[in-house]
């Protein structure tokens, strides 16, 4: 039972904040990529990026407190 025991979270730290800014920054840099070719569907994915991240900051920063 020793992944039971709380220790050193910095590695749980991590998987959250790469939760929380990894998809999108994803969806930035695809949306980047493909600004020239196809403009609408470029701005959905920024729209998307925005409110993914607007919601994993409020529900990761509201489960840490």
């Amino acid at each position: 039972m020793n992944f039971l025991e709380v220790g050193d979270l910095s590695g749980l730290f991590a998987i959250i904040i790469l939760v929380m800014f990894g998809p999108p920054l994803l969806l930035i840099i695809i949306g980047a990529s493909i600004r020239k070719k196809n403009k609408d569907i470029s701005t959905v994915l920024f729209i998307l990026a925005a409110f993914y991240l607007l919601v994993g900051l409020g529900l990761c920063f509201g489960g840490l407190a």
